[in-house]
């Protein structure tokens, strides 16, 4: 053995990336097979290479006959604990192999092997061939190695990709050169077309070792590629200064999206939709024209499900905090918008919020309200049931175990029958009517407000494919001037 062999195998593990000390020992056990295969081979040697000259010797491990003994049994043992009988690939039954002695352990008795120098003066045709097939075999092992290590951690990471192959059971994407994905049919999308030479996105969704190299399944049906896709379209999501909280999907048809702004003055909102719609149509444009709903993320739950039910209008939202549910009142006309083509935008703002949501109309709750349905609810803290003088209730919110809120004149209703506050009379009228003119203005105000967000919601619509409205759903109701 020449240096020449040396900076062969250096200038290899150059090439492959490989570690040379890797090369180096699959040079060794390469020897060792060539040995093994020559006449009169030692049934116990070892083989030793020098790192700097490239010279190798081969040695005779003569082991006593009770130590060797000893050493197969506890061998033996080993193997019966871990032989199943079955082939784990082809499911085909197999023979037990036949112990073979661990030359790590033979390490711990080294003082009792002796050894001797069996090098043979030249290798034959047949043991050069063996030699190169044992070093070529650990260059792919080491290839697929470093190929796992590199794509273990990358779980929930958009990749790109180019596809090579579709059939019905899965899709065949090709990574980088040598390196492919399956994209099985449980993670592609229905409706959408793989065709060869395309170029996808997707996500990472597991990353396995097997016989043949790792195994990397990616999916386009997962959440994360909406977050994955927000993050390389929105630089501020990428820096941290916007963050989803959350996303709810239905690939294919329609995804809703929570997301907050961690620094003053940036509009989570307005950053994901991008100029003039720029950064979502991205997004929607990759994901094959699914629709988006951004919805900003809001601490207090009644909030945070009215706007997760956009672009529906909502008039009032009463929360139950022990159950985690949500009664949603809604206008009568903009009830079918409010739950959606067969549910689905109820469906996906309850996922969304993680709360369940219950949506009735005006109509619906005030009759159900004037049974008594909610009468419990109210006692326990929910809207106050003072009626006012123009036949509305007040829009405050009821004091914890009363069913009136903290106004005096409301409080008073307690000791009479009826929520009437006309009922009140006497003095207190001229108190009353100033106290309604109150709660009726900043009612009125609140009710333009959220005609106006709702009528802003609906222009945008009109051009962005994000606020686009369903088709069959009737259109939100335009705000009184």
């Amino acid at each position: 053995m020449s240096k020449e062999i040396l900076d062969a195998v250096r200038g290899l593990a150059a090439e492959k990336n490989i570690s040379s000390e890797k090369l180096m020992v699959a040079l060794e056990d390469a020897l060792l097979s060539a040995y093994k295969k020559q006449p009169g081979a030692a049934p116990y040697a070892q083989v030793e290479m020098d790192r700097e000259l490239g010279d190798f010797t081969v040695w005779e491990l003569v082991i006593p006959e009770d130590l060797e003994d000893q050493l197969i049994t506890e061998q033996e043992e080993i193997i019966a604990a871990e032989f199943s009988g079955v082939d784990p690939e082809t499911g085909e039954a197999r023979q037990m192999p036949e112990p073979e002695l661990d030359f790590e352990k033979l390490a711990e008795y080294e003082d009792q092997i002796e050894r001797v120098d069996v090098t043979p003066e030249d290798f034959g045709r047949i043991a050069a061939q063996t030699a190169k097939q044992v070093i070529l075999q650990r260059i792919r092992e080491a290839e697929r190695d470093m190929m796992f290590e590199e794509y273990r951690d990358r779980v929930g990471e958009l990749i790109t990709g180019i596809v090579q192959q579709s059939d019905s059971r899965y899709t065949l994407v090709q990574l980088r050169e040598r390196v492919e994905a399956l994209l099985p049919k449980s993670e592609q999308v229905d409706g959408e077309r793989y065709d060869h030479s395309q170029r996808i996105k997707a996500v990472i969704k597991d990353v396995s070792a097997s016989t043949k190299g790792p195994s990397i399944i990616v999916s386009r049906r997962d959440p994360e590629l909406i977050k994955a896709l927000f993050e390389l379209e929105v630089p501020e999501i990428a820096d941290g200064l916007v963050e989803i909280t959350n996303v709810a999907r239905e690939p294919g048809y329609r995804s809703k999206i929570a997301v907050v702004s961690h620094a003053d003055g940036v509009d989570p909102v307005g950053a994901c939709v991008g100029p003039r719609g720029s950064r979502v149509r991205m997004v929607v444009s990759e994901l094959r024209g699914e629709k988006i709903d951004i919805i900003p993320y809001n601490d207090e739950p009644a909030r945070f499900v009215a706007k997760a039910l956009s672009p529906a209008r909502v008039r009032e939202v009463l929360v139950d905090d022990d159950g985690k549910q949500a009664t949603v009142i809604v206008p009568d006309d903009q009830l079918s918008l409010a739950i959606g083509r067969e549910g689905q935008n109820a469906r996906l703002a309850a996922r969304l919020t993680g709360w369940r949501i219950d949506i009735r109309s005006e109509t619906e709750f005030a009759s159900e309200e004037a049974d008594g349905g909610y009468e419990e609810e109210e006692v326990q803290g929910g809207r106050c049931s003072a009626i006012l003088s123009n036949g509305r209730r007040c829009p405050n919110s009821a004091l914890p175990g009363s069913r009136y809120c903290g106004l005096p004149n409301h409080q008073a209703l307690e000791g009479i029958d009826g929520d009437e506050v006309a009922a009140l009379g006497g003095g207190a009228a001229v108190l009353v009517a100033e106290e309604e003119a109150e709660l009726l203005e900043e009612s009125v105000i609140e009710d333009e407000h959220e005609a106006l967000e709702a009528q802003e919601e609906q222009l945008d619509g009109d051009s962005d494919p994000v606020e686009d409205e369903a088709a069959g759903e009737e259109p939100a109701e335009e705000p009184a001037s």
